[in-house]
């Protein structure tokens, strides 16, 4: 309805009576509240810092605010330069309105406008064209505003929708954009420009009118200098003015652009921490530098116990398109390479298809027209299941997974919420999926794998605060994932980084590294005591990246990224301690070996030195040495002699032997190492207790 049509309404419902008349114009034309819900999406972190805010549907910057979100010196310098009496008023201000009547007929222009705050209030709700029409509208819409919602209330919808130049709205928005922090932390010269600004938003432009914009916040300060201590009005006066907007919080972009998708024009808070996130994405851009070109990374940072996010690393050089850098690499589908291992072996314990110290015979084995290699090319003979899943081997992990089944691992993945993909030309998960022959995506590695640091309960990862775990399903048991961890946690470090055997038993991280065919993808996922972390590299359009692998490429960052995360004092665990020896059922696996392999291409490299007993990491009880007077140690390959070293110190043995005792003289962490006559060595470290 235009405005003289309004008026001419409104005037014939007053011909009722005044109260009679103003209850039919209330209910006639009803507050239009719209433009208060129109808003900008922020997206915070879990304690209510913006990560990144979207502009409202609108396209301006248009953030809620509240009275309780100034300070109080901002309410008192706006009050006293727009509106003294905005607390006693009923909206309309007849004082104000008598004063600048009075003025315009002395002067024969407008000197003051008499407009309360919360005839603006009106008039920013309901934009139009100015004129005594006009603001006859304001004033009744102002005394509809004062019958309905408090001072406060009132004071909110004024700071919500006054213009701050440009296409910023509200006060919070303007704070951000010119100064750089949320409305409650503005100081007085911060305060007196922001009330000054709505006036006039363009002709006061800070960046545009740097004089004028001085000006009319020194004319705020003047005026409010009696309410201030004194002397702080003129110290405020010497601060500078912004020239330019200030840069808006740009953190986890493709998490906060997915949530601000579901959930356009309120605020979202998450559970990421603001200053983890920062410094990751600080950390993966200096990572960058050192990768292949058009590579790129993705991070995810999980705590166990809660499954909440920490901080998301979606890619880096968001704007970078040889990069990909739109595309959310932690959520994309890539071969997770030999990252499942863990999980297969795991399966298998509990199964009772193997045990940590079954023997597996590692070299060339046809799995049906399935035939598996390891990453080197080379074979290792027989090895204990817990030295291969250390080494990452092949063959054995393929020989396990055969005795499970694919299907069924597939399935207990998919109840923990992990779908993984197939290749188009395959309708059933195969034993290639144990290699990296399907498609996992980041964040849901990660799940498995802080499911593998909570006693084996897989369930999807929560980014939005406030929710609860729903409750895992139990993948693994408590004692399978126990062990896996102890089995990892022995495996050797990157280069650079310090061995497990001299970390402090709470800062112990088990990782597993993996790396797809053909170079492509390059992954390292860690467990600690408290959190999990996955990190993810390689080249967004699946190029290859030759020489980039799990271990020298991803695991070191994700090293770096524990080195950052805190230690929490955790509720001490119960050990599950493996047996010094494999029950006779599972002394040995035994798989589908075809003969008709060609072996002359790929003939078993039988001498090389290895550790067969104990396994790296292996937890022996000191008991079971008293008992059976010592613990065998085992090797097998190398040449003999064979010189044996615990803690770096000779120990006894036949020189032609492949076998020695070993009494340990107390509980603690020991290597132990053997040496073969050309020097080759082998070495694992255990804890006695």
């Amino acid at each position: 309805m235009r405005l003289g049509a309004r008026l001419t309404s409104l005037f014939a419902a007053l011909a009722f009576g005044p109260v009679a008349g103003f209850c039919l114009a209330d209910l006639a034309f009803p507050l239009q509240l719209e433009r208060t819900r129109t808003l900008a999406t922020i997206v915070e972190d879990r304690i209510g810092r913006p990560l990144r805010i979207f502009p409202a549907a609108d396209g301006i910057w248009r953030l809620p605010a509240h009275a309780g979100d100034v300070p109080p010196h901002f309410r008192a310098m706006l009050t006293t330069y727009e509106d003294k009496r905005f607390d006693k008023h009923p909206g309309v201000d007849p004082v104000a309105l008598t004063r600048a009547a009075a003025q315009a007929l002395r002067h024969g222009r407008v000197v003051s406008g008499g407009s309360t705050l919360t005839m603006q209030a009106a008039r920013l709700l309901e934009p139009g064209p100015k004129g005594l029409g006009a603001k006859l509208l304001q004033m009744f819409r102002a005394v509809q505003l004062e019958r309905r919602f408090t001072k406060d209330e009132i004071l909110g919808i004024y700071l919500t929708l006054a213009p701050y130049g440009g296409n910023i709205e509200g006060v919070q928005a303007a704070a951000l954009l010119w100064f750089g922090k949320r409305a409650e932390a503005l100081d007085i010269a911060e305060a007196a420009l922001l009330a000054a600004l709505p006036q006039s938003p363009t002709a006061l432009r800070p960046d545009r009118h740097f004089e004028a914009a001085k000006a009319a916040r020194d004319k705020v300060l003047r005026r409010a200098a009696a309410l201030l201590p004194p002397g702080v009005a003129a110290e405020a006066m010497s601060e500078p003015i912004p020239t330019l907007r200030a840069a808006l919080p740009f953190l986890a972009p493709h998490l906060t652009e997915a949530l601000a998708r579901r959930a356009s024009g309120r605020t979202i808070k998450t559970t990421l921490d603001g200053d983890l996130q920062a410094n990751l994405e600080a950390l993966a851009r200096r990572q960058l530098i050192d990768l292949a070109p058009r590579a790129n990374l993705a991070i995810v940072v999980v705590e166990n116990l809660t499954r909440r996010v920490l901080a998301q690393v979606g890619g880096v050089d968001y704007f970078d398109d040889q990069r990909a850098g739109r595309v959310n690499l932690a959520s994309a589908y890539r071969s997770p390479g030999s990252t499942l291992k863990p999980f297969i072996y795991g399966m298998g314990f509990d199964d009772a298809i193997v045990h940590p110290l079954t023997i597996i015979d590692d070299a060339p084995t046809s799995f049906g027209d399935y035939t598996p290699a390891n990453f080197d090319r080379r074979w290792n003979g027989e090895i204990t299941a817990a030295l291969a899943l250390q080494n990452s081997l092949n063959i054995p992990a393929v020989a396990v997974l055969d005795k499970i089944g694919p299907m069924r691992f597939a399935a207990a993945l998919g109840q923990g919420g992990v779908r993984m993909r197939l290749p188009k030309a395959e309708t059933r998960p195969g034993l290639a999926i144990a290699l990296g022959g399907s498609s996992l995506r980041l964040v849901d590695l990660v799940s498995l794998y802080a499911g593998l640091g909570d006693d084996g309960a897989v369930e999807p990862l929560i980014t939005a605060a406030g929710r609860a775990r729903e409750g895992g399903f139990p993948v693994l048991s408590k004692a399978s994932a126990q062990v896996v961890l102890d089995i990892l946690r022995g495996a050797s470090t990157p280069d650079g980084f310090a061995p497990a055997e001299v970390t402090s038993a709470e800062r112990r991280i088990a990782v597993k590294t993996g790396t797809s065919f053909g170079f492509r993808d390059a992954w390292a996922v860690g467990v600690s005591a408290s959190h999990s972390v996955g990190v993810w590299v390689g080249r967004p359009d699946g190029a290859p990246s030759p020489g980039r692998y799990g271990r020298n490429t991803a695991a070191p960052l994700a090293r770096q990224i524990f080195d950052l995360l805190p230690s929490h004092d955790l509720p001490a665990r119960e050990q599950i301690t493996v047996e010094a020896s494999a029950p006779d059922s599972l002394r040995r696996l035994t798989s589908r070996r075809e003969t008709g392999a060609d072996q002359s291409q790929t003939k078993p490299n039988q001498d090389r030195l290895a550790l067969v007993f104990p396994p790296a990491g292996a937890l022996l009880p000191k008991a079971d040495a008293e008992d059976a007077g010592g613990f065998t140690l085992r090797a097998i390959g190398g040449r003999r002699p064979l010189a044996w070293l615990i803690d770096g110190r000779p120990l006894p043995s036949p020189a032609h032997r492949r076998e020695t005792r070993w009494t340990p003289d107390g509980e603690g962490f020991h290597q132990i190492t053997v040496i073969d006559a050309e020097g080759a060595t082998a070495t694992a470290s255990v804890r006695i207790r």
